[in-house]
């Protein structure tokens, strides 16, 4: 008999050796233990649910709780979602500057896939994608599994994170596949002004590259700021919008994503949007219970949901701002929205630790206030702080911060110096 030779020969995939999760590598790393006589308090983790202090809207329980009731919502659906829950979706956010028809939308199993299934379509193995730097590391953990490059531009802390668009448009070539844009931000917590998305918009048109805007942040952002959704600025570069249930409605555990493809001159053409239906039928659809859901989700939820979500992460921005602000060494960009703040750690202040990891894991051993060294993001000698924890542990996670540079902080020459309380 010919064939394969009768020996064991299993190795892992190209495309598992290629998958890197840099916060996990970065995280799974610092073995450091916490200080066994202080409560753990973890600013790192991304999830509103964590502490309990934000829970979804009773509407939204009802909602999954009546459509498993029905029974209607047991079998398989169509691999990009049930047309009448995609409907709903398109009448959300259909508005007349970006309009939407059910056929512009699929639904897929959280925000994470959207994104998944926007860079398969539209970038080939060997060809370059554009990410922001710092920016949330699964464009990266995505896009090297396939075999894209990632070019990283660079927002720039100085100006409240926007983008240096000069730098973002030397990176264009003729691999260019598309441009990642995040707004509002994971890990900044910044907003886009209009103009300044209007800016963003003018380097694609000239260059003639599509956008993937990851707006799972949309409309979460404070009252002195606005949130525009991309496609409302621009009828002649084609997106693919992501986003989901996940932030807004405060289940991300629920893995219900979409995305919206606005293509009002029709550059995507059939391809991308044949393409997107093959790839989603690689997984056959998000869950069946949560789109029979959506419905109720979208048009029941109470203004008020949002509007206390908000206050209370505005709230404790504020908190978390104004005390890390007044620790020397530190240097708080202040957030504008999502669920996240940006902290500049000045190093020469600090001469005993190397880097970020460093400080932040020395951070848990002293204190047990755990942040994620901004390296998971590319960005070195920062840390980001979730702002989603109940406000009690936000003033004892920032007065232990405060003890630790305390302890850590030398003036420039070196000498040590008392920080201000």
């Amino acid at each position: 008999m010919k064939g394969r030779k009768a020996r064991w020969s299993v190795r892992p995939s190209d495309m598992s050796n290629k998958t890197f999760n840099p916060i996990r590598a970065i995280v799974d790393s610092m073995k450091v233990k916490p200080n066994p006589n202080k409560t753990m308090i973890a600013l790192s983790i991304g999830d509103p649910t964590v502490f309990g202090n934000l829970p979804t809207d009773p509407e939204v329980t009802q909602a999954i709780k009546d459509a498993l009731d029905s029974g209607k919502y047991n079998g398989y659906a169509p691999s990009t979602g049930y047309l009448s829950s995609r409907e709903e979706v398109a009448s959300y956010y259909h508005c007349p500057e970006a309009p939407l028809e059910a056929k512009d939308v699929i639904l897929t199993s959280g925000c994470s896939q959207a994104i998944e299934l926007c860079l398969a379509v539209l970038a080939n193995p060997g060809q370059n994608i554009l990410v922001p730097r710092p920016g949330f590391s699964l464009y990266r953990t995505l896009a090297e599994s396939m075999g894209i490059e990632v070019k990283p531009y660079n927002l720039l802390p100085e100006k409240f994170w926007e983008i240096d668009l000069k730098q973002l448009e030397s990176l264009i070539d003729e691999k260019t596949a598309c441009l990642v844009v995040n707004n509002p931000s994971n890990p900044c917590g910044s907003v886009f002004s209009r103009s300044h998305l209007q800016k963003i918009l003018a380097v694609a048109a000239r260059q003639c590259v599509p956008i993937l805007a990851d707006e799972i942040y949309g409309d979460m952002v404070f009252s002195d700021s606005k949130f525009e959704p991309l496609a409302t600025l621009s009828s002649n570069v084609p997106i693919l919008s992501c986003g989901g249930l996940a932030k807004r409605w405060l289940v991300p555990g629920w893995r219900m994503g979409w995305i919206l493809i606005h293509d009002r001159r029709d550059i995507f053409g059939n391809e991308i949007r044949d393409g997107l239906v093959k790839l989603s039928q690689r997984i056959l659809g998000p869950c069946t219970l949560v789109q029979g859901a959506l419905k109720s989700i979208l048009h029941r939820t109470p203004q008020e949901f949002y509007h206390n979500t908000l206050s209370f992460l505005k709230s404790n921005a504020d908190l978390c701002y104004g005390a890390l602000a007044a620790i020397p060494g530190l240097r708080p960009i202040r957030p504008s929205g999502a669920m996240y703040l940006m902290v500049g750690i000045e190093m020469e202040h600090f001469p005993e630790f190397e880097n970020d990891v460093e400080f932040t894991e020395q951070l848990v051993a002293e204190q047990s206030v755990h942040c994620l060294p901004a390296t998971c993001f590319e960005y070195p000698n920062f840390f980001r702080v979730v702002i989603t924890i109940p406000e009690v542990m936000m003033l004892e996670a920032c007065s232990r911060i405060q003890e630790f540079c305390d302890q850590h902080y030398h003036s420039a020459e070196g000498s040590p110096e008392e920080c201000d309380k």
